[in-house]
């Protein structure tokens, strides 16, 4: 017999896979209905009940489902112990147990069963589910995991049956739906012998009956839905009134009611609402305080707390904001159980005090460090050990209290307000929320209940989540970005629905409106005001925490301040080691230095610096000259954090350390890329791992993101979404577009740029799709995307971090991150450090090391001497491709007509090459050459000047002349810089007057410097940092002496740093060539992992560039090679370790070519020919390898104490055809990423160069070439022929030349005149118009451009047929008989119809003749060309 039954229930198990006997976990069950059909599918008995509640009630959210309500079933239910007597007879009677995703019910029913300890045999049925791969086969129904959805049963039967049952989630119903779904299924043979033994049995006797479907059994079901309605008229249960003052006393409710649950942009994806707006919106509403409860973080609070403090500084009405700071945590069962998925109950928690602060940052920062699994949660245990200082709101439906009693139940519900209650006393609220949803008022009139029954203050909130009601739309489309839905997607749980807010009520209210919302409930309002009074305004300012520096124990001091003593000391001995006698001015600026250091507080700070920087150098790290204004600094120097002597560049201690306005310094280190993990690794060891973290970063969206991510939701096409992209100019923001007076923006864009603007801003005032992205897309601008790890930013405390600052986890580090980024964290007192990883050290240290291997010879890059005749020269001819900072080609052009001589001019160019001062290169060239006069406004500038040719560069000669001429302090001097530098206008109108009249004081005219003053304000906005620019100058000239000097290992080492990136790598080796090195492919017995050189003076390719080949494969190569260079691939076999270099190593070298050298009798397509058993003949040389090492390692000692000699017989290579050159060059590029030993073009470069004239990098932006011809030649890559819906043919395809490769479309008539030029790997020549874009007849917006192909050649013919004259030159006096000869047989040979032209003249007489043959034609293509190039004969194309 078969037993057909479901169940309906309180809820969902939070653990699917608990055990029965987990009572907790398993919901109650409210209906359970069955049937008991015989073997031959009839129907014996049926059974429907529903079951009253004992010791439990039905959840509203599950009396939706199945409409069974708490009061229905103590109206009609019956005992669960009888129903299960009756269900268990039946059950015992049955062989089978059926049902549609029946594992739930089995649980549910036997979950009962084990709560009142009834045996039963449910477990021993044999199982047959209707909800099984074969139905969702049967369906198929997109959506799924798999290829498709499991289907519901309402899908099952409209599939089986094309109709809709009635009452579905009636269990009753569900059953009979379930039975003929069963019966059908087995009818059609969907079910068949191998699932269940009678099958035979009942499908035929199905079949013998039935000649259509299987029909219904005429069971009638009693709607529940109706019942409970009906029920509930005629019970009315009463809501609590007593404590609802009716009396409409809501006059200046208005005043007490703040918002304390809101949500800023900081909850990633989930809320539009900027701080700024945040803060705006309550001053507006005249509010004296907001509160901040982003989702499970802190990263807003900061920012929050500033903005507000700003507002209370700068309110000239004088009305406060109070900031109160909080967080929407989840509260899970256990925080660090994640064998399951559980995302807790969101709980509102707002910081009291600065304790409460605290214990909030521990909350949070547990979150994440321990609790995260899905969401960040903690759990109760956590709560009551931070609980001080905290105040706790019940928070919205998926808090605690609410939820239980939307899906759990009211008892469970009592027991968890209880639990918070008991720990927070007073500082526990009840949260009320009025959004209009049916779910508010069942949890409202509970609560208030609650409230009544247990003495819990009500306090109403609104949930914000955007700040305007009509950003609810630009919400909506936020949490579809969030989730990668479309907003057409309808708003529901479960499958092929999405995530959504019910309403648009989701916004910040007026207190006016929320008072008109709860003027029921007045207390919910009026309460806010004394939990507003609890909370203490507090500082979230702080001064820099530093870590303690450990002395030395054998260091003495003589008085208790023992850092600036030792700080002193080891200043002291450095200026010893470096300046060897110390003169008084030295020693004054090192006593000045040090005082401003012990003033600010600050010793520490460089103790650390000095300690790290140490460390590093011991650990082998390369460490930069310095970095900043840092270098200004004698002290500095002295402790060997910088490199760079400030007295010999004249270099200021105050530009990096103010003496009157003391700021924290700010000391930034660069460190070989590698290095870098070792200082943080040291920093870590030294301080503790809870001492150390990185700062997080916030990827917002921005305007051309933003505006994507809504087109896409909004299903906006791609075209248009592109085209609206490519409207918004780079680095401009929607804001700007559309906030800023149009001419302001004229004035800051470029033309094109502006006019583009002002079509995005005219788009926006339709009513079309494309408008309303535009506008949802400025909503949504600027909200938190993800977050990340700041490049180089590290934090280090003197005490657990969490102590100071909220931390989280990120993905790219192993390291916890600050929730605070770097705008705030040292205002929040930590000490941030940035530690930076430069290639450009990684690259000096490697070619030292090449030098050092190479010509054993060892270099000290911070002795070389810096007026290096050699290294100017490079800078002079302009050859600074691979210079740190100096290799752009409009520098190279700078460099060319400067012509450096001495290395200030480097510093300069290094400050003069940036927007801005640009307009000043010309005149300091000219000045630099004598071309140009050099003048000074006042002569005693020239002491500041001359360095500079008279032209003010650095900001430090602005402060410099400011304390010369009108004798400004060293901090007021700095302040100048600054206020220039950042326009601080208010500040430059106190400044200039006292620089007036000081000047005028010291006898200057005031006209002359009011000139001065204004040169300034017009250029010291550009003024760049002297000692920052002194650095990196360094650096650069470093790296220039190393070109100059060692060209080969130099070169060696830029192309190993930059092996990731190929494009890099191609273009380097062009650079290569154009130095006359060459580069060689990779090679076992030369290669090293990174580019080396060879004796020969060629760069050798690094294995490590070879795809498939790893660092261990390439170590075991080595390390084996140290016995001897390899003579054979079987050599190479028998001593490499094969567990390290595998056969995808072997392949990956051979098809590189990095076995040409040992086996230069073979080829390449030798070592891939199969022989008849299928085995390459690489694998042949590896299996000998193996065996000759597995002999090896156990051949025994003989007798006579000899080894046995392993000897096998080595294979033969095969004999097979070589490659073609294309395919082993196409071989090559797939296993290195560019073409090494040549370029398939190489036999038509000159075809190339006299016929194109465009780049195919050109192709990337089509709109300069609009209404132009355009040629180029190359080889076609992957082609893709596609048809059309209408049926007409197109292709895709892939061309390349030298440097570039570009993906091109072709359709209608001219795909079918050209498509049989499209194959992989033909040289074509291809000629195109570029047709201005379709105009739209309705905006009126041209789209982009177009192509139209006017011509494919084969570039192998395309010489001869496009060129009409080759003209060779010839000087009268080198003319030889042979001369006579060559073009006599090169004329043989190529006989064509073009023109042959001799331009003879003559060695400097003057001679010049043109000499036409008329009797001789050539036919014109590479290998003529060629002979010309090998008797070196220059010749002219026409």
């Amino acid at each position: 017999m078969y037993l057909i039954f479901d169940t309906e229930t309180t809820g969902l198990p939070k653990k699917w896979n608990a055990p029965i006997s987990d009572s907790e976990n398993w919901p109650r069950c409210v209906q359970l209905a069955w049937q008991l059909h015989d073997n031959n599918g009839k129907l014996i008995s049926h059974q429907s009940s529903i079951i009253k509640p004992d010791g439990f009630d039905i959840p509203f959210e599950s009396e939706k489902v199945h409409g069974i309500s708490t009061v229905l079933a103590n109206e009609i239910g019956e005992n669960l112990n009888n129903v299960l007597e009756k269900f268990n007879s039946d059950l015992s009677k049955a062989k089978y147990i059926v049902g549609h995703n029946l594992k739930f019910d089995i649980n549910i029913v036997g979950a009962e069963f084990f709560r009142l300890k009834i045996d039963n045999s449910l477990n021993e049925k044999n199982i047959l589910d209707t909800c099984t791969e074969k139905t969702a086969n049967l369906c198929q129904i997109q959506g799924g995991r798999g290829k498709f959805k499991f289907p519901t049963l309402i899908e099952l039967y409209k599939y089986l049956f094309n109709d809709d049952f009635q009452q579905a989630h009636n269990a009753s119903a569900d059953v009979e739906a379930t039975s003929r779904s069963f019966f059908e299924l087995i009818r059609i043979n969907n079910f068949n012998v191998n699932d269940f033994e009678d099958f035979n049995e009942i499908f035929n006797k199905l079949n013998s009956d039935t000649k259509d479907k299987v029909g219904l059994f005429g069971i009638k079901h009693l709607n529940l839905k109706e019942e409970s309605k009906k029920i509930k008229k005629e019970t009315k249960e009463e809501v609590v009134t007593e404590i609802i003052n009716k009396s409409d006393k809501t006059t200046g409710l208005e005043n007490h009611f703040v918002h304390l649950h809101n949500n800023s942009q900081f909850s990633v994806l989930q809320s539009t609402s900027k701080i700024a707006d945040l803060v705006k919106k309550t001053s507006e509403m005249g509010m004296n305080a907001v509160a901040l409860t982003d989702k499970a973080n802190m990263m807003g609070c900061f920012h929050f707390y500033r903005a507000i403090k700003n507002f209370n500084e700068n309110n000239e009405e004088g009305k406060k904001i109070k900031p109160i700071i909080g967080c929407e945590l989840n509260v899970c069962e256990n925080h660090i159980d994640k064998s399951s998925r559980d995302d807790g109950y969101q709980i509102v928690f707002l910081a009291k005090n600065k304790i409460g602060y605290q214990n909030l940052i521990k909350m949070c920062s547990i979150g994440y460090t321990e609790g995260f699994y899905y969401v960040p949660r903690v759990d109760r245990e956590i709560v009551l050990k931070y609980s001080e200082g905290l105040i706790v709101l019940s928070g919205n439906k998926y808090g605690e209290i609410s939820n239980k009693i939307l899906n759990v139940g009211e008892n469970q519900a009592i027991e968890a307000l209880e639990w918070w209650k008991s720990k927070f006393n007073d500082d526990f609220y009840l949260e009320l929320i009025r959004h209009g949803e049916e779910e508010d008022e069942v949890l409202n009139n509970q609560l208030l209940k609650f409230s009544k029954t247990y003495d819990v203050k009500l306090i109403a909130t609104n949930n914000t989540h955007y700040i305007n009601k009509e950003d609810a739309n630009a919400h909506d489309i936020l949490l579809c970005v969030k989730d990668g839905e479309k907003q057409s997607t309808p708003i529901g749980k479960g499958r092929n629905f999405r995530y959504g807010l019910k309403n648009q009520e989701y916004y910040f209210k007026s207190p006016s409106d929320m008072v008109q919302l709860f003027q029921d409930i007045p207390e919910s309002i009026s309460n806010i005001t004394q939990l507003v009074e609890k909370i203490e305004n507090f500082d979230l300012h702080r001064e820099v925490l530093l870590p303690k520096f450990e002395i030395p124990e054998d260091f003495k001091s003589t008085n208790d301040d023992v850092e600036n003593e030792y700080l002193k000391h080891l200043t002291n001995e450095g200026a010893k080691r470096i300046y060897g006698e110390i003169n008084k001015d030295l020693a004054d600026r090192i006593d000045f230095e040090l005082e401003v250091i012990r003033n600010s507080g600050y010793p520490g700070y460089f103790l650390i610096v000095q300690d790290l920087i140490s460390a590093a150098r011991k650990m082998n790290v390369s460490v930069g000259p310095g970095r900043g204004s840092v270098a200004g600094s004698v002290v500095a120097y002295c402790l060997e954090i910088t490199k760079i002597d400030p007295i010999k560049y004249d270099l200021l201690f105050e530009r990096f350390l103010n003496p009157d306005r003391v700021s924290m310094p700010d000391i930034d280190i660069d460190f070989d890329d590698e290095g870098r993990s070792k200082v943080i690794d040291y920093v870590i060891e030294k301080y503790g791992s809870k001492q150390v973290a990185q700062i997080i970063t916030y990827g917002k969206m921005a305007a051309k993101s933003s505006l994507r991510d809504t087109a896409r939701v909004l299903d906006l096409s791609l075209s248009d979404a592109d085209f609206l992209a490519k409207l918004v100019p780079n680095t401009v923001k929607l804001s700007d577009i559309f906030n800023k007076d149009d001419k302001k923006l004229n004035s800051e864009l470029r033309s094109d740029d502006y006019s583009n603007a002002m079509e995005l801003k005219k788009l926006s005032d339709g009513d079309d799709l494309q408008a309303e992205t535009i506008n949802q897309a400025r909503v949504i601008e600027g909200s938190l995307r993800n977050v990340g790890v700041h490049a180089c930013g590290v934090i280090i405390t003197p005490d657990d971090i969490t102590n100071f600052v909220p931390i989280a986890t990120a993905k790219d580090s192993q390291l916890s991150v600050t929730q605070y980024d770097n705008s705030v964290v040292e205002s929040a007192g930590l000490l941030k450090m940035d530690f930076l990883g430069l290639k450009t050290l990684s690259l000096i240290k490697d070619t030292i090391k090449l030098v050092k291997y190479i010509h054993n010879k060892d270099i000290d890059i911070d002795s070389i001497p810096l007026n290096d005749n050699k290294t100017y020269e490079l800078f002079q001819r302009g050859d600074t491709v691979g210079i740190f900072q100096y290799e752009s080609s409009g520098m190279q052009k700078y460099l060319r007509d400067l012509k450096p001589t001495v290395f200030e001019d480097l510093i300069a160019m290094n400050a003069l090459y940036r927007p801005g001062p640009l307009e000043y290169i010309p005149s300091f060239v000219r000045r630099k050459n004598g071309l140009e006069k050099i003048t000074y406004d006042i002569p005693q500038m020239e002491e500041y000047l001359k360095e500079t040719y008279g032209i003010t560069v650095y900001q430090e000669q602005v402060m410099q002349l400011s304390q010369k001429l009108a004798d400004f302090s060293k901090g007021d001097a700095d302040l100048l810089r600054k206020a220039m530098g950042k326009k601080i206008f208010s500040l430059l109108e106190k400044l200039k007057p006292k620089f007036i009249d000081g000047g005028v004081k010291n006898g200057y005219e005031e006209d002359i410097l009011e000139k001065i003053w204004k040169d300034w304000e017009a250029f010291a906005s550009y003024a760049f940092n002297k000692s920052h620019s002194t650095c990196y100058a360094l650096i650069a000239y470093q790296t220039a002496y190393l070109k100059a000097h060692y060209p080969a290992e130099y070169m060696a080492a830029v192309l190993s740093n930059n092996m990731n990136d190929i494009k890099q790598v191609s273009f380097f080796m062009e650079e290569c060539k154009h130095m006359s090195i060459n580069v060689l492919g990779p090679d076992v017995n030369e290669s090293f992992y990174k580019f080396t050189v060879n004796e020969n003076n060629a760069i050798r390719f690094g294995m490590g560039a070879v795809k498939g080949v790893g660092r261990s494969a390439v170590s075991a190569i080595i390390e084996s090679r140290e016995e001897g260079k390899y003579n054979s691939i079987f050599d190479f076999s028998k001593r490499v370790d094969l567990r390290s270099a595998n056969k995808k190593a072997f392949d990956s070298l051979v098809l590189a070519g990095a076995f040409d050298s040992i086996d230069s009798s073979s080829h390449r397509a030798q070592y891939f020919f199969e022989n008849t058993d299928g085995q390459t003949f690489i694998e042949k040389a590896i299996r000998f390898g193996s065996k000759f090492q597995e002999k090896q390692n156990s051949s025994q000692v003989s007798l006579f104490g000899d080894s046995d000699e392993v000897q096998i017989v080595e294979p033969e290579f095969p004999t097979c055809d070589k490659w073609s050159k294309l395919e082993q060059l196409k071989k090559e590029k797939d296993v290195v990423g560019i073409y090494i030993s040549g370029h398939p073009l190489d036999d038509y470069t000159d075809t190339i160069k006299f016929l194109s004239n465009i780049q195919l990098s050109n192709l990337r932006d089509l709109r300069p070439l609009v209404d132009r011809e355009v040629r180029f030649g190359g080889i076609i890559g992957e082609v893709q022929h596609r048809v059309s819906k209408n049926g007409k043919g197109w292709a895709t395809f892939i061309v390349e030349d030298y440097y570039e490769s570009q993906e091109l479309r072709i359709f209608g008539e001219e795909y079918l005149r050209f498509k049989h030029f499209l194959y992989e790997n033909n040289f074509v020549f291809i000629k195109m118009f570029i047709k201005e874009g379709w105009k739209d007849a309705d905006s009126g917006r041209i789209g982009d451009p177009r192509i139209q192909f006017l011509n494919f050649q084969q570039l192998q013919d395309s010489l001869s047929n496009n060129a009409k004259r080759l003209s060779v030159k010839l000087e009268i006096d080198l003319i030889e008989d042979e001369h006579v000869k060559f073009f006599k047989d090169l004329i043989k040979n190529n006989k064509g119809d073009q023109e042959l032209v001799f331009n003879v003249f003559g060695n400097g007489d003057g001679l010049k003749v043109n000499l036409n043959s008329t009797k001789y034609k050539v036919k014109i293509n590479e290998q003529l060309l060629k002979s010309l190039k090998e008797k070196k004969l220059d010749f002219i194309l026409n």
